[in-house]
């Protein structure tokens, strides 16, 4: 009986579109999801993602759900993640993509997920790390270990939403920390963040990772821009 009332108060709108939802739809509605430009990367063998970061960091595996397009939905969902609070946002896109990983011989191998990590400080006025559900859920799907206190970002950035190419690159040096080496060594990590754009941010983990032994590094990210 109070159903009505609360969706009165409090509509549920779908995420990339702003436009209402219908009862068998959540967080986003089903013409946006045929809308957004999905990748199929990972169900493709398409190497894209790895070849963005050629060359400067060895990857196993490396995939994105979406591709990213200024002022499109792809760009509308992440600044909700982001900026919003919209953590739900995460959850449902980290469903998704596990959804199609757990599926894949290259992602069974995948023995625990690390999120890129933000400072402290900007933690702290967001609440939330925007990859974290997206990341859990992917670890739900695997069946494997999420572990958010492996990675540490020591040095405070400003957005690199409003940041070019160069200034991302520059921005990423001695940006990382590692602790709890021993529980990651001899594991093959998923990697995952909300967009891949140069990759720096990405090398910068890897780079740091690569400090505990014998382990394999997989990458899986919500955007490619």
């Amino acid at each position: 009986m109070l159903k009505p009332i609360i969706d009165l108060l409090f509509p549920k709108v779908c995420y990339a579109c702003l436009n209402l939802l219908n009862d068998n739809e959540d967080t986003i509605c089903v013409n946006c999801r045929h809308d957004l430009p999905v990748t199929n990367f990972h169900l493709d063998n398409d190497d894209t993602v790895k070849k963005v970061l050629y060359g400067r960091a060895n990857i196993e595996n490396a995939t994105a759900l979406f591709r990213f397009e200024k002022k499109g939905l792809v760009q509308q969902l992440i600044h909700g993640l982001k900026y919003k609070g919209y953590e739900t946002i995460g959850y449902s896109l980290g469903n998704w993509l596990g959804g199609e990983l757990k599926t894949l011989d290259n992602y069974k191998t995948v023995d625990v997920v690390i999120p890129v990590p933000l400072h402290k400080k900007k933690l702290i006025k967001r609440g939330y790390n925007q990859v974290e559900k997206f990341g859990q859920q992917i670890a739900e799907a695997l069946e494997v270990d999420y572990k958010d206190d492996i990675l540490i970002k020591v040095t405070n950035t400003s957005s690199q939403t409003i940041k070019n190419r160069l200034s991302r690159w520059n921005d990423t040096n001695e940006l990382f920390a590692i602790k709890n080496l021993d529980a990651i060594e001899n594991k093959h990590i998923l990697l995952v963040d909300d967009i891949i754009t140069t990759g720096a941010t990405l090398e910068a983990c890897i780079n740091v990772l690569n400090n505990a032994k014998n382990i394999k590094i997989s990458i899986a990210t919500i955007a490619i821009a």
